[in-house]
């Protein structure tokens, strides 16, 4: 992949600062990919993550060799169909739950699997 200029002075999302010029080189694939064979990428479809910022159309970033634990934002078959939910403990089940208020959690079917771990999310802040 190739490298891009990274900025090692980050910008403020305050009051605006002027840079200083220096530049270190960034390569993206070391920077989004942890476990290079492992990992995939698929996009977000729908509104149910909203509330952590994936919105449709976005792209994920899925590690199959991350941990799963309670908490994260993962991949999950269910019935030959993927979703991305936050893993959650409820009731000593595990539950898939939505980032949006208006979907309710629910309990994790037990012939389903938990495909990957979102590491990433990569959004088209130009897309209207």
């Amino acid at each position: 992949m190739a490298e891009f200029p990274l900025f090692i002075e980050p910008v403020r999302c305050g009051f605006p600062s002027p840079a200083d010029g220096h530049e270190e080189r960034l390569e993206l694939d070391d920077y989004l990919i942890r476990n290079p064979n492992a990992t995939f990428m698929l996009r977000a479809a729908g509104d149910s993550m909203t509330g952590v910022g994936i919105y449709d159309g976005d792209l994920l970033v899925v590690d199959r060799a991350e941990p799963v634990v309670p908490g994260r934002i993962v991949i999950a078959r269910i019935y030959d169909e993927f979703t991305c939910k936050r893993l959650i403990r409820h009731q000593g089940a595990w539950w898939l739950k939505a980032e949006n208020p208006s979907m309710a959690p629910f309990p994790l079917p037990e012939d389903s699997e938990i495909f990957g771990v979102v590491t990433r999310n990569i959004h088209d802040l130009l897309k209207v």
